[in-house]
């Protein structure tokens, strides 16, 4: 969802109140480092609320405009987006591996050799965006295609020992990003925010 700089004027009233009325919106914060301080995390997460209601006062214009819901959905874009940017800068940069090539590997080290088309849907993305990823991951050593055995037609992905060892040494310094983003929230909120997530993803996919 597009924002609208902090640099154009908001509004005192209407939308700005109505959006109080019913509760500011949850900001995005980032998780405390030990390079990051409290006051910091505070500023941040205020700049963000304060980012809310100036796009809250500007669609406020338009009737019947669900607050609450575009804050959460807004926010859930905002940190997958922040996710993603992160661990390929500094956990899959060093091996020129994106998110999506990260995750073609996870899928074929857990569950074994996938159809190309079963393997794009596990990845989120399309079948023609998957090929460049594999031939990218193919060009590395780390995959290899192969026709399947009953249809010609269809082609076979499956993870080389080079890949595996690829997997191997990044899964768990991935993990350990995982729980640094994760650890702005207590482990009980973790489990909640899981499940929330999970229950949300069914829901769309059932749209």
């Amino acid at each position: 969802m597009g924002e609208i700089s902090r640099d154009s004027p908001s509004r005192d009233v209407g939308p700005a109140k109505h959006l109080q009325s019913r509760g500011s919106p949850q900001a995005l914060v980032r998780p405390t480092s030990r390079h990051t301080s409290k006051h910091t995390n505070t500023t941040h997460a205020a700049s963000l609320t304060a980012r809310e209601e100036v796009v809250a006062a500007r669609v406020g214009e338009l009737h019947d405009v669900d607050f609450v819901a575009m804050s959460a959905i807004s926010n859930i874009y905002r940190v997958a987006g922040a996710v993603r940017n992160h661990m390929e800068r500094d956990i899959l940069g060093p091996d020129a591996i994106s998110w999506t090539g990260f995750t073609a590997l996870f899928v074929l080290w857990v569950w074994g050799p996938q159809e190309a088309r079963h393997l794009a849907m596990e990845c989120g993305v399309t079948k023609g965006t998957l090929t460049g990823i594999v031939s990218t991951l193919e060009g590395k050593g780390l995959i290899e295609r192969s026709g399947h055995r009953d249809d010609g037609r269809l082609v076979m992905v499956a993870i080389t020992d080079r890949g595996l060892g690829t997997i191997r040494r990044l899964f768990p310094r991935f993990n350990k990003h995982e729980a640094l983003v994760a650890s702005a929230l207590t482990s009980a909120e973790q489990l909640q925010l899981a499940g929330l997530l999970r229950k949300m993803l069914v829901h769309v996919e059932e749209l």
